[in-house]
Protein backbone atom coordinates (compact mmCIF):
# COMPACT_ATOMS: atom_id res chain seq x y z
CA UNK A 1 0.00 0.00 0.00
CA UNK A 2 1.31 3.43 -1.09
CA UNK A 3 0.60 6.73 -1.63
CA UNK A 4 1.43 8.23 -4.87
CA UNK A 5 5.02 6.77 -4.93
CA UNK A 6 5.60 6.71 -1.30
CA UNK A 7 5.21 3.37 0.70
CA UNK A 8 2.69 4.01 3.22
CA UNK A 9 5.41 2.37 5.71
CA UNK A 10 7.82 5.00 5.33
CA UNK A 11 5.02 6.91 7.63
CA UNK A 12 5.65 5.21 10.42
CA UNK A 13 7.56 7.91 12.31
CA UNK A 14 4.82 9.50 12.67
CA UNK A 15 3.34 7.09 14.91
CA UNK A 16 5.80 8.50 17.65
CA UNK A 17 5.94 12.34 16.21
CA UNK A 18 2.40 12.81 15.93
CA UNK A 19 1.94 12.40 19.90
CA UNK A 20 5.13 13.96 20.63
CA UNK A 21 4.10 16.97 18.46
CA UNK A 22 0.59 17.10 20.24
CA UNK A 23 2.31 16.79 23.46
CA UNK A 24 4.03 20.24 22.81
CA UNK A 25 0.91 21.52 21.95
CA UNK A 26 -0.93 20.72 24.76
CA UNK A 27 1.92 21.75 27.38
CA UNK A 28 1.40 25.37 25.84
CA UNK A 29 -2.40 25.42 26.16
CA UNK A 30 -1.93 24.27 30.20
CA UNK A 31 -4.20 26.98 31.24
CA UNK A 32 -6.73 25.70 28.45
CA UNK A 33 -8.11 22.69 29.49
CA UNK A 34 -10.77 22.13 26.97
CA UNK A 35 -8.21 22.92 24.22
CA UNK A 36 -5.76 20.61 25.34
CA UNK A 37 -8.78 17.69 25.49
CA UNK A 38 -9.47 19.00 21.62
CA UNK A 39 -5.74 18.76 20.67
CA UNK A 40 -5.03 15.11 22.81
CA UNK A 41 -8.16 13.79 20.88
CA UNK A 42 -7.06 14.77 17.57
CA UNK A 43 -3.36 13.04 17.78
CA UNK A 44 -4.82 10.25 18.95
CA UNK A 45 -7.20 9.60 16.63
CA UNK A 46 -4.47 10.87 13.53
CA UNK A 47 -2.38 8.36 15.63
CA UNK A 48 -5.11 5.30 15.46
CA UNK A 49 -5.61 6.18 11.67
CA UNK A 50 -2.07 6.06 11.01
CA UNK A 51 -1.19 2.60 12.90
CA UNK A 52 -4.53 1.09 11.39
CA UNK A 53 -3.07 1.87 7.72
CA UNK A 54 0.07 0.46 8.91
CA UNK A 55 -1.31 -2.30 9.71
CA UNK A 56 -3.38 -2.73 6.45
CA UNK A 57 -0.30 -2.21 4.28
CA UNK A 58 1.42 -4.85 6.22
CA UNK A 59 -1.25 -7.16 7.04
CA UNK A 60 -0.38 -9.13 3.33
CA UNK A 61 3.24 -8.23 2.81
CA UNK A 62 4.21 -8.74 6.24
CA UNK A 63 7.45 -6.76 7.61
CA UNK A 64 8.73 -3.17 5.83
CA UNK A 65 11.49 -0.96 7.34
CA UNK A 66 12.17 2.84 7.51
CA UNK A 67 15.71 3.81 8.09
CA UNK A 68 16.09 7.54 9.77
CA UNK A 69 18.03 9.83 8.32
CA UNK A 70 18.53 7.77 5.49
CA UNK A 71 21.23 5.51 7.36
CA UNK A 72 21.31 2.04 6.25
CA UNK A 73 21.24 -0.38 8.90
CA UNK A 74 22.94 -1.26 11.37
CA UNK A 75 24.29 2.32 11.48
CA UNK A 76 21.52 4.00 11.85
CA UNK A 77 18.05 4.16 13.54
CA UNK A 78 15.78 1.52 11.63
CA UNK A 79 11.92 1.19 12.84
CA UNK A 80 10.28 -1.96 11.74
CA UNK A 81 6.72 -2.48 11.06
CA UNK A 82 5.21 -6.05 10.78
CA UNK A 83 2.25 -7.68 11.87
CA UNK A 84 2.50 -8.11 15.40
CA UNK A 85 3.73 -4.43 16.01
CA UNK A 86 1.23 -3.17 13.85
CA UNK A 87 -1.39 -5.02 15.53
CA UNK A 88 0.08 -3.64 18.90
CA UNK A 89 0.15 0.13 17.64
CA UNK A 90 -3.47 -0.50 16.77
CA UNK A 91 -4.81 -2.19 19.76
CA UNK A 92 -2.87 0.27 21.77
CA UNK A 93 -4.41 3.45 20.07
CA UNK A 94 -7.83 2.28 20.36
CA UNK A 95 -7.09 1.91 24.31
CA UNK A 96 -5.39 4.69 25.17
CA UNK A 97 -8.04 6.91 22.94
CA UNK A 98 -10.59 4.94 24.92
CA UNK A 99 -9.28 6.32 28.09
CA UNK A 100 -8.12 9.15 27.09
CA UNK A 101 -11.72 10.13 26.68
CA UNK A 102 -12.57 8.54 30.14
CA UNK A 103 -9.79 10.80 31.43
CA UNK A 104 -10.99 14.18 29.94
CA UNK A 105 -14.13 13.82 31.25
CA UNK A 106 -13.62 13.10 35.13
CA UNK A 107 -11.40 15.51 34.61
CA UNK A 108 -13.80 18.31 34.06
CA UNK A 109 -16.64 16.47 35.80
CA UNK A 110 -14.46 16.80 39.42
CA UNK A 111 -13.18 20.27 38.04
CA UNK A 112 -9.75 18.55 38.08
CA UNK A 113 -10.47 17.43 42.19
CA UNK A 114 -8.89 13.55 42.07
CA UNK A 115 -9.39 13.90 38.19
CA UNK A 116 -6.44 14.94 35.55
CA UNK A 117 -4.88 18.21 35.96
CA UNK A 118 -3.14 20.27 33.35
CA UNK A 119 0.10 18.18 32.92
CA UNK A 120 -2.08 15.34 32.43
CA UNK A 121 -2.20 15.56 28.93
CA UNK A 122 1.22 16.40 27.43
CA UNK A 123 1.98 13.36 29.97
CA UNK A 124 -0.43 10.89 28.70
CA UNK A 125 0.82 11.51 24.87
CA UNK A 126 4.26 11.64 25.71
CA UNK A 127 3.74 7.86 27.27
CA UNK A 128 1.47 7.18 24.04
CA UNK A 129 4.95 7.75 22.30
CA UNK A 130 6.56 5.90 24.33
CA UNK A 131 4.55 2.57 23.66
CA UNK A 132 4.95 3.62 19.65
CA UNK A 133 8.72 4.05 19.83
CA UNK A 134 8.75 0.69 21.78
CA UNK A 135 6.63 -1.43 19.06
CA UNK A 136 8.39 -0.03 16.50
CA UNK A 137 12.03 0.14 17.68
CA UNK A 138 14.46 -2.31 15.35
CA UNK A 139 17.23 -1.93 17.71
CA UNK A 140 17.99 -2.36 21.48
CA UNK A 141 19.02 0.86 22.31
CA UNK A 142 15.88 2.89 20.38
CA UNK A 143 13.74 0.29 22.57
CA UNK A 144 15.49 1.27 25.62
CA UNK A 145 14.73 4.97 25.23
CA UNK A 146 10.89 3.71 24.27
CA UNK A 147 10.58 2.15 27.97
CA UNK A 148 12.70 5.52 29.53
CA UNK A 149 9.81 7.55 27.98
CA UNK A 150 7.53 5.28 29.44
CA UNK A 151 9.47 5.31 32.64
CA UNK A 152 9.45 9.51 33.28
CA UNK A 153 5.82 9.38 31.74
CA UNK A 154 4.39 6.84 33.68
CA UNK A 155 5.91 8.58 37.44
CA UNK A 156 4.10 11.82 36.82
CA UNK A 157 0.98 10.21 35.81
CA UNK A 158 1.18 7.63 38.69
CA UNK A 159 1.50 10.07 41.82
CA UNK A 160 -0.73 12.35 39.93
CA UNK A 161 -2.67 14.37 42.66
CA UNK A 162 0.16 14.37 45.43
CA UNK A 163 -0.64 11.67 47.85
CA UNK A 164 0.81 10.29 50.38
CA UNK A 165 0.21 6.85 48.83
CA UNK A 166 0.41 7.86 45.15
CA UNK A 167 4.54 9.19 45.82
CA UNK A 168 4.46 5.72 48.18
CA UNK A 169 3.32 3.66 45.20
CA UNK A 170 5.62 6.03 42.95
CA UNK A 171 8.55 5.62 44.28
CA UNK A 172 8.43 1.45 44.68
CA UNK A 173 7.55 1.66 40.66
CA UNK A 174 10.06 4.11 40.13
CA UNK A 175 13.30 1.86 42.03
CA UNK A 176 11.91 -1.12 40.31
CA UNK A 177 11.64 -0.06 37.07
CA UNK A 178 14.83 2.06 36.96
CA UNK A 179 16.58 -1.30 38.43
CA UNK A 180 15.04 -2.69 35.34
CA UNK A 181 16.40 -0.42 33.27
CA UNK A 182 19.58 -0.63 34.37
CA UNK A 183 19.91 -4.61 34.02
CA UNK A 184 19.00 -3.93 30.08
CA UNK A 185 21.64 -0.99 30.00
CA UNK A 186 23.72 -3.12 30.87
CA UNK A 187 22.96 -5.99 28.77
CA UNK A 188 22.90 -3.40 25.76
CA UNK A 189 26.35 -2.80 26.26
CA UNK A 190 27.86 -6.28 27.09
CA UNK A 191 25.88 -7.24 23.14
CA UNK A 192 27.34 -4.49 22.08
CA UNK A 193 31.17 -5.40 23.46
CA UNK A 194 30.47 -8.57 22.12
CA UNK A 195 29.19 -7.67 18.87
CA UNK A 196 29.40 -4.10 17.97
CA UNK A 197 26.18 -3.91 17.09
CA UNK A 198 22.57 -3.15 18.65
CA UNK A 199 20.37 -3.17 15.88
CA UNK A 200 18.37 -6.65 15.94
CA UNK A 201 18.53 -8.16 12.63
CA UNK A 202 22.29 -7.78 12.95
CA UNK A 203 22.45 -9.33 16.10
CA UNK A 204 20.16 -12.28 14.99
CA UNK A 205 23.04 -13.24 12.87
CA UNK A 206 26.10 -11.82 15.55
CA UNK A 207 24.77 -13.48 18.48
CA UNK A 208 24.90 -16.67 16.59
CA UNK A 209 28.69 -16.88 16.47
CA UNK A 210 29.24 -16.06 20.03
CA UNK A 211 30.01 -18.81 22.42
CA UNK A 212 27.11 -20.78 24.10
CA UNK A 213 27.90 -19.13 27.79
CA UNK A 214 28.30 -15.75 26.56
CA UNK A 215 24.96 -16.52 24.90
CA UNK A 216 23.32 -17.19 27.59
CA UNK A 217 25.01 -14.75 29.85
CA UNK A 218 23.42 -11.66 27.38
CA UNK A 219 20.03 -13.79 26.99
CA UNK A 220 19.33 -14.27 30.93
CA UNK A 221 20.27 -10.00 31.25
CA UNK A 222 17.73 -9.02 28.50
CA UNK A 223 15.18 -11.73 29.90
CA UNK A 224 15.68 -10.38 33.82
CA UNK A 225 15.58 -6.44 32.65
CA UNK A 226 12.30 -7.11 30.36
CA UNK A 227 10.66 -9.76 32.94
CA UNK A 228 10.60 -6.89 35.83
CA UNK A 229 8.40 -4.66 33.26
CA UNK A 230 6.05 -7.58 32.22
CA UNK A 231 5.77 -8.40 36.08
CA UNK A 232 6.08 -12.33 35.88
CA UNK A 233 7.24 -14.03 38.97
CA UNK A 234 9.17 -13.62 41.06
CA UNK A 235 9.67 -10.10 39.36
CA UNK A 236 5.72 -9.14 39.84
CA UNK A 237 6.05 -8.04 43.55
CA UNK A 238 5.74 -4.29 42.65
CA UNK A 239 2.67 -4.28 40.88
CA UNK A 240 -0.12 -4.96 42.69
CA UNK A 241 1.14 -1.82 45.13
CA UNK A 242 1.58 0.75 42.87
CA UNK A 243 -1.07 0.00 40.21
CA UNK A 244 -4.62 0.64 42.33
CA UNK A 245 -3.40 3.75 43.86
CA UNK A 246 -3.76 5.72 40.77
CA UNK A 247 -6.32 7.59 39.28
CA UNK A 248 -9.12 4.53 37.12
CA UNK A 249 -8.20 5.88 34.05
CA UNK A 250 -4.36 5.77 34.57
CA UNK A 251 -4.36 2.56 36.47
CA UNK A 252 -6.67 1.18 33.14
CA UNK A 253 -3.64 2.23 30.91
CA UNK A 254 -1.21 0.87 32.96
CA UNK A 255 -2.50 -2.65 33.57
CA UNK A 256 -3.95 -2.83 30.17
CA UNK A 257 -0.57 -1.38 28.25
CA UNK A 258 2.21 -1.21 30.06
CA UNK A 259 3.19 -4.23 31.12
CA UNK A 260 2.55 -5.92 27.61
CA UNK A 261 5.24 -3.49 25.83
CA UNK A 262 7.69 -5.58 28.20
CA UNK A 263 6.25 -9.13 26.98
CA UNK A 264 6.33 -7.80 23.45
CA UNK A 265 10.33 -7.42 24.33
CA UNK A 266 10.68 -10.88 25.68
CA UNK A 267 8.44 -12.23 22.34
CA UNK A 268 11.35 -10.12 20.18
CA UNK A 269 14.36 -11.57 22.41
CA UNK A 270 13.45 -14.86 22.69
CA UNK A 271 11.88 -15.14 18.82
CA UNK A 272 14.54 -12.81 17.02
CA UNK A 273 17.80 -12.90 19.17
CA UNK A 274 17.89 -16.00 20.85
CA UNK A 275 15.77 -18.48 18.99
CA UNK A 276 15.91 -22.32 20.13
CA UNK A 277 15.47 -24.06 23.37
CA UNK A 278 17.73 -22.65 25.63
CA UNK A 279 16.07 -21.84 28.11
CA UNK A 280 11.98 -22.73 27.01
CA UNK A 281 12.00 -24.70 30.44
CA UNK A 282 12.58 -21.90 32.55
CA UNK A 283 10.01 -20.08 31.00
CA UNK A 284 7.31 -22.68 31.34
CA UNK A 285 8.03 -23.22 34.72
CA UNK A 286 7.78 -19.15 35.32
CA UNK A 287 4.56 -18.84 33.62
CA UNK A 288 3.06 -21.86 35.74
CA UNK A 289 3.82 -19.80 38.97
CA UNK A 290 3.75 -16.78 37.49
CA UNK A 291 -0.16 -18.08 36.63
CA UNK A 292 -0.33 -19.33 40.24
CA UNK A 293 1.49 -16.92 42.04
CA UNK A 294 -1.07 -13.93 40.38
CA UNK A 295 -4.31 -15.50 41.08
CA UNK A 296 -4.22 -16.68 44.69
CA UNK A 297 -3.15 -13.08 45.43
CA UNK A 298 -6.17 -12.45 43.44
CA UNK A 299 -7.95 -14.54 45.60
CA UNK A 300 -6.95 -12.93 49.24
CA UNK A 301 -8.18 -9.60 47.79
CA UNK A 302 -11.36 -7.22 48.95
CA UNK A 303 -10.75 -4.27 46.54
CA UNK A 304 -11.66 -4.71 42.74
CA UNK A 305 -8.33 -2.38 42.02
CA UNK A 306 -6.21 -5.04 43.77
CA UNK A 307 -7.79 -7.98 42.47
CA UNK A 308 -7.86 -7.36 38.90
CA UNK A 309 -3.83 -6.50 39.28
CA UNK A 310 -3.58 -10.00 40.71
CA UNK A 311 -5.09 -11.00 37.75
CA UNK A 312 -2.97 -8.85 35.20
CA UNK A 313 -0.33 -10.75 36.97
CA UNK A 314 -1.78 -14.23 36.65
CA UNK A 315 -2.53 -13.09 33.08
CA UNK A 316 1.05 -12.57 32.18
CA UNK A 317 1.95 -15.97 32.86
CA UNK A 318 -0.68 -17.25 29.71
CA UNK A 319 1.23 -15.16 27.68
CA UNK A 320 4.96 -16.44 28.63
CA UNK A 321 3.41 -20.14 28.51
CA UNK A 322 2.97 -19.42 24.85
CA UNK A 323 6.39 -18.22 24.25
CA UNK A 324 7.83 -21.00 26.08
CA UNK A 325 6.27 -23.40 23.81
CA UNK A 326 8.76 -22.02 21.07
CA UNK A 327 6.27 -23.58 18.47
CA UNK A 328 4.02 -21.92 15.79
CA UNK A 329 0.36 -22.59 17.40
CA UNK A 330 1.97 -21.16 21.04
CA UNK A 331 3.21 -17.88 19.54
CA UNK A 332 0.34 -17.53 17.37
CA UNK A 333 -1.81 -18.16 20.57
CA UNK A 334 0.22 -15.76 22.62
CA UNK A 335 0.15 -12.69 19.89
CA UNK A 336 -3.64 -12.91 19.67
CA UNK A 337 -4.03 -13.49 23.59
CA UNK A 338 -1.97 -9.98 24.37
CA UNK A 339 -3.98 -8.35 22.32
CA UNK A 340 -7.09 -9.62 23.71
CA UNK A 341 -5.52 -9.22 27.28
CA UNK A 342 -5.34 -5.22 26.55
CA UNK A 343 -8.29 -4.15 25.70
CA UNK A 344 -10.04 -6.96 28.69
CA UNK A 345 -8.27 -5.27 31.48
CA UNK A 346 -8.24 -1.83 30.23
CA UNK A 347 -12.30 -1.88 29.94
CA UNK A 348 -12.39 -4.10 33.80
CA UNK A 349 -10.65 -1.43 35.10
CA UNK A 350 -12.45 1.51 33.22
CA UNK A 351 -15.66 -0.35 34.78
CA UNK A 352 -14.25 -0.10 37.97
CA UNK A 353 -13.90 3.68 37.82
CA UNK A 354 -17.60 3.51 37.23
CA UNK A 355 -18.28 1.52 40.72
CA UNK A 356 -16.14 4.01 42.39
CA UNK A 357 -18.18 6.96 40.88
CA UNK A 358 -21.39 5.91 41.95
CA UNK A 359 -20.64 4.05 44.93
CA UNK A 360 -17.78 5.85 46.25
CA UNK A 361 -16.12 2.79 46.75
CA UNK A 362 -14.18 -0.67 44.90
CA UNK A 363 -13.88 -2.40 48.30
CA UNK A 364 -16.68 -5.64 47.65
CA UNK A 365 -17.02 -5.81 51.32
CA UNK A 366 -18.68 -2.46 51.39
CA UNK A 367 -20.84 -3.03 48.40
CA UNK A 368 -23.81 -4.59 47.29
CA UNK A 369 -26.67 -4.03 45.48
CA UNK A 370 -24.99 -2.42 42.38
CA UNK A 371 -27.34 -4.25 39.87
CA UNK A 372 -30.37 -2.13 41.19
CA UNK A 373 -28.45 0.80 41.50
CA UNK A 374 -26.44 0.49 38.11
CA UNK A 375 -27.87 -2.02 35.89
CA UNK A 376 -25.77 -0.79 32.87
CA UNK A 377 -22.90 -0.90 35.06
CA UNK A 378 -23.66 -4.42 35.91
CA UNK A 379 -23.81 -5.34 32.41
CA UNK A 380 -20.77 -3.09 31.93
CA UNK A 381 -18.68 -5.37 34.02
CA UNK A 382 -20.10 -8.95 33.70
CA UNK A 383 -18.88 -8.80 29.78
CA UNK A 384 -15.40 -8.56 30.07
CA UNK A 385 -15.44 -10.37 33.86
CA UNK A 386 -16.68 -13.45 31.89
CA UNK A 387 -14.07 -12.81 28.75
CA UNK A 388 -11.37 -12.68 31.58
CA UNK A 389 -12.54 -16.33 33.03
CA UNK A 390 -12.37 -17.70 29.22
CA UNK A 391 -16.32 -18.32 29.01
CA UNK A 392 -17.00 -19.60 25.92
CA UNK A 393 -17.90 -18.00 23.31
CA UNK A 394 -15.72 -14.87 24.08
CA UNK A 395 -11.79 -14.34 23.18
CA UNK A 396 -10.38 -15.31 26.66
CA UNK A 397 -12.03 -18.39 25.42
CA UNK A 398 -10.53 -18.82 21.90
CA UNK A 399 -7.21 -17.48 23.38
CA UNK A 400 -6.82 -19.85 25.89
CA UNK A 401 -7.62 -22.49 23.44
CA UNK A 402 -5.03 -21.76 21.27
CA UNK A 403 -2.69 -22.10 24.24
CA UNK A 404 -3.50 -25.29 25.61
CA UNK A 405 -3.76 -26.93 21.82
CA UNK A 406 0.04 -25.62 21.60
CA UNK A 407 0.74 -27.36 24.83
CA UNK A 408 -0.76 -30.59 23.80
CA UNK A 409 1.04 -30.68 20.58
CA UNK A 410 4.27 -30.41 22.22
CA UNK A 411 3.12 -32.87 24.19
CA UNK A 412 6.11 -33.19 27.11
CA UNK A 413 5.15 -33.45 30.75
CA UNK A 414 5.89 -29.86 30.99
CA UNK A 415 3.99 -28.98 28.21
CA UNK A 416 0.89 -31.03 29.78
CA UNK A 417 1.91 -29.77 33.16
CA UNK A 418 1.19 -26.00 31.92
CA UNK A 419 -2.04 -26.82 30.46
CA UNK A 420 -3.40 -28.31 33.59
CA UNK A 421 -2.49 -25.15 35.53
CA UNK A 422 -3.63 -23.39 32.96
CA UNK A 423 -7.14 -24.83 33.28
CA UNK A 424 -7.04 -24.77 36.77
CA UNK A 425 -6.30 -20.67 37.18
CA UNK A 426 -8.76 -20.09 34.37
CA UNK A 427 -11.57 -21.69 36.68
CA UNK A 428 -10.27 -20.07 39.96
CA UNK A 429 -10.34 -16.49 37.91
CA UNK A 430 -14.11 -17.24 37.07
CA UNK A 431 -14.42 -17.90 40.73
CA UNK A 432 -12.45 -14.58 41.78
CA UNK A 433 -14.88 -12.56 39.08
CA UNK A 434 -17.92 -14.01 40.22
CA UNK A 435 -17.21 -13.42 43.92
CA UNK A 436 -16.92 -9.97 42.87
CA UNK A 437 -19.74 -9.95 40.86
CA UNK A 438 -21.79 -11.40 43.45
CA UNK A 439 -20.87 -9.69 46.08
CA UNK A 440 -21.04 -6.21 44.67
CA UNK A 441 -24.00 -6.03 42.53
CA UNK A 442 -26.60 -8.81 44.00
CA UNK A 443 -26.31 -9.07 48.00
CA UNK A 444 -28.86 -6.17 49.19
CA UNK A 445 -26.91 -3.47 50.57
CA UNK A 446 -28.64 -4.11 54.01
CA UNK A 447 -26.34 -6.69 54.69
CA UNK A 448 -23.45 -4.49 54.10
CA UNK A 449 -21.50 -3.89 57.12
CA UNK A 450 -20.59 0.16 56.98
CA UNK A 451 -22.03 0.93 53.31
CA UNK A 452 -20.66 4.26 52.08
CA UNK A 453 -23.13 6.82 52.17
CA UNK A 454 -23.24 7.73 48.47
CA UNK A 455 -24.24 3.95 47.69
CA UNK A 456 -26.85 4.38 50.71
CA UNK A 457 -28.13 7.43 49.05
CA UNK A 458 -27.84 5.90 45.74
CA UNK A 459 -29.82 2.98 46.57
CA UNK A 460 -32.44 4.41 48.42
CA UNK A 461 -33.50 6.90 45.23
CA UNK A 462 -33.22 3.08 42.79
CA UNK A 463 -35.69 2.23 44.90
CA UNK A 464 -38.35 4.86 45.80
CA UNK A 465 -41.43 4.53 44.10
CA UNK A 466 -41.66 6.71 40.80
CA UNK A 467 -38.01 7.19 40.80
CA UNK A 468 -34.97 5.78 38.34
CA UNK A 469 -31.45 5.99 39.05
CA UNK A 470 -29.58 8.69 38.94
CA UNK A 471 -27.72 8.52 35.10
CA UNK A 472 -24.17 8.10 34.86
CA UNK A 473 -22.51 10.50 33.32
CA UNK A 474 -21.57 9.79 29.47
CA UNK A 475 -18.42 10.84 29.11
CA UNK A 476 -17.27 8.20 31.37
CA UNK A 477 -19.96 5.66 30.19
CA UNK A 478 -19.44 6.09 26.15
CA UNK A 479 -15.61 5.48 26.23
CA UNK A 480 -16.31 2.44 28.47
CA UNK A 481 -19.03 1.24 26.56
CA UNK A 482 -16.61 1.31 23.54
CA UNK A 483 -13.99 -0.45 25.21
CA UNK A 484 -16.20 -3.14 26.35
CA UNK A 485 -17.60 -3.74 22.31
CA UNK A 486 -14.41 -4.02 21.60
CA UNK A 487 -13.36 -6.54 23.59
CA UNK A 488 -16.71 -8.15 21.62
CA UNK A 489 -14.81 -7.42 18.10
CA UNK A 490 -12.33 -10.20 19.28
CA UNK A 491 -14.45 -12.80 19.81
CA UNK A 492 -16.49 -11.53 16.39
CA UNK A 493 -13.24 -10.99 14.35
CA UNK A 494 -11.01 -13.99 15.72
CA UNK A 495 -10.94 -15.92 12.50
CA UNK A 496 -8.80 -13.03 10.88
CA UNK A 497 -6.84 -12.11 13.78
CA UNK A 498 -6.02 -15.90 14.50
CA UNK A 499 -4.86 -15.87 10.68
CA UNK A 500 -2.47 -12.80 11.13
CA UNK A 501 -1.43 -13.82 14.45
CA UNK A 502 -0.44 -17.18 12.62
CA UNK A 503 1.34 -15.27 9.61
CA UNK A 504 2.94 -13.11 12.24
CA UNK A 505 3.88 -16.19 14.52
CA UNK A 506 5.24 -17.63 11.03
CA UNK A 507 7.45 -14.74 10.05
CA UNK A 508 8.91 -14.38 13.89
CA UNK A 509 10.09 -17.72 14.00
CA UNK A 510 11.56 -17.84 10.62
CA UNK A 511 13.57 -14.66 10.87
CA UNK A 512 14.49 -14.31 7.58
CA UNK A 513 11.64 -12.07 6.66
CA UNK A 514 12.58 -9.39 9.57
CA UNK A 515 16.59 -9.99 8.63
CA UNK A 516 15.91 -9.50 4.97
CA UNK A 517 13.53 -6.56 5.23
CA UNK A 518 16.50 -4.38 7.91
CA UNK A 519 19.64 -5.10 5.83
CA UNK A 520 21.05 -4.43 2.88
CA UNK A 521 21.43 -6.90 0.44
CA UNK A 522 24.92 -7.88 0.77
CA UNK A 523 24.59 -7.84 4.62
CA UNK A 524 21.06 -9.84 4.19
CA UNK A 525 22.81 -12.44 1.76
CA UNK A 526 25.91 -13.57 4.49
CA UNK A 527 23.07 -13.67 7.44
CA UNK A 528 20.87 -15.89 4.96
CA UNK A 529 24.76 -17.65 4.53
CA UNK A 530 25.49 -18.00 8.70
CA UNK A 531 21.63 -18.60 9.10
CA UNK A 532 21.73 -21.55 6.99
CA UNK A 533 18.61 -20.08 4.72
CA UNK A 534 18.21 -20.50 1.28
CA UNK A 535 19.37 -16.74 -0.63
CA UNK A 536 16.39 -16.96 -2.80
CA UNK A 537 14.00 -17.03 0.02
CA UNK A 538 15.89 -13.97 1.58
CA UNK A 539 15.44 -12.32 -1.87
CA UNK A 540 12.17 -12.63 -2.17
CA UNK A 541 11.36 -11.78 1.36
CA UNK A 542 13.13 -7.96 0.65
CA UNK A 543 11.26 -8.05 -2.83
Amino acid sequence: MSIGTLPLTDLAPLAVMLPVLGAAVTFMLVRRPRAQITVTVSALVLTLVLDALLLAAVWDTGIAAVHLGGWPAPLGITLVVDRLSALMLVVSALVTLAVLLYASAQGLINRDEGGPVSIFHPTFLILVAGVSNAFLAGDLFNLYVGFEILLTSSYVLLTMGGTAQRIRAGITYVVVSVLSSVVFLIAIAMIYAATGTVNMADLAVKLGELPTDVQMVLHVLLLVGFGIKAAVFPLSFWLPDSYPTAPAPVTAVFAGLLTKVGVYAMIRTETLLFPGEHVNALLLVVAALTMVVGILGALAQTDIKRILSFILVSHIGYMIFGLGLATEAGLAATVYYVAHHITVQTALFLVTGLIENRAGTANIDRLGSLAKVSPFVSVLFLVPALNLGGIPPFSGFLGKVGLLRGGVEQATPLAYTLVGVSLLVSLLTLLVVVRVWTRAFWRRVEDVEHPPAQLVAAYERAVARGERPRPLEPGLVLPTTALVGLTLVFTVAAGPLFALADEAATDMLDRSPYIAAVLDDAAAERAAATLSVDPTEVHDARK
